[in-house]
């Protein structure tokens, strides 16, 4: 994410954001959310609860969590509509526009898309990123938005992808499309996001897979990013099968004094989540 947050950074600095950047700010609440679960399955939601209210006590930062396991009808959230600047994990929903984009003029990615779609992918190449963001154009990535019910997320303006808002509402949305049967993204697309996903290179593999069971298949997209404001955001949404469960996770957080102070608190939390879904 080098180069992309030397661009961000000096985007900031001629002043272009900083009157929305304030206005976007969320107002600091008096009372912390709590961490929110319901399921099916007796006595899961509330250790869900509790552990992920545990892994968070004595973190620094903004953090919005999202689970949902299909398995056991679970959901968590804990500040599921706060926007966050997207970082990379705006990457996924790139590829998916593409890929319902393709499938609504009936035609197959091309060679190059292909190459770009695995570089943005499993690399997080922000190059090909900006060539498949501008070819595709904010009219179509907004229709696909809307497509997929994301009504929370908007798009960066002028080319800067990375200041994309998005919210734990709208992440899950966009892990349940990859991840089930739907009309928005044909079942080849599903498979094709869900193997990049899972190609992801050795160094960007942390996050929400942190503590999954050796026979748990994971698939992941993180974000990193360092503004003059809320510090880094770092962010990693993944999806999981196995253990008999079927299952989304997406942490976003921001206002971390380093990446790696973000990467443990989402770790933190994705530990405690897959142990208990294990236990389960």
């Amino acid at each position: 994410m080098t180069r992309g947050i030397s661009r961000y950074t000096k985007w900031i600095a001629t002043g272009a954001l900083a009157a929305c950047v304030a206005a976007a700010a969320p107002a600091a609440a008096a009372t912390a959310p709590a961490v929110s679960c319901t399921s099916a399955k007796a006595g899961l939601a509330d250790k869900l609860k509790r552990d992920i209210t545990s892994a968070l006590a004595n973190r620094s930062g903004t953090v919005a969590v999202g689970l949902y396991d299909r398995t056991t009808k679970t959901t968590c959230t804990l500040r599921s509509s706060t926007a966050y600047d997207s970082a990379s994990v705006v990457k996924v929903t790139v590829l998916a526009t593409l890929l319902w984009d393709a499938k609504k003029h009936n035609r197959y990615l091309t060679s190059t898309e292909t190459t770009l779609a695995k570089a943005m992918i499993t690399k997080s190449d922000n190059d090909a990123t900006s060539k498949l963001w501008r070819q595709l154009g904010l009219t179509k990535i907004k229709g696909f938005l809307t497509a997929a019910g994301m009504t929370q997320t908007k798009p960066g303006a002028n080319g800067y992808w990375g200041l994309t808002q998005i919210t734990v509402t709208d992440e899950q949305k966009l892990l349940k499309l990859v991840t089930a049967k739907n009309t928005v993204l044909s079942d080849n697309s599903r498979a094709y996001i869900l193997k990049l996903m899972g190609q992801v290179i050795s160094s960007q593999r942390w996050g929400t897979p942190y503590g999954a069971g050796s026979g748990i298949a994971w698939h992941v997209k993180n974000g990193w990013l360092q503004r003059s404001t809320h510090g880094w955001r770092v962010h990693s949404v993944g999806t999981f099968t196995g253990g008999g469960h079927d299952y989304m996770i997406t942490v976003l957080t921001h206002g971390n004094s380093t990446m790696n102070y973000g990467i443990t608190t989402i770790q933190g939390v994705s530990k405690v989540i897959h142990r208990d879904l294990a236990a389960s």
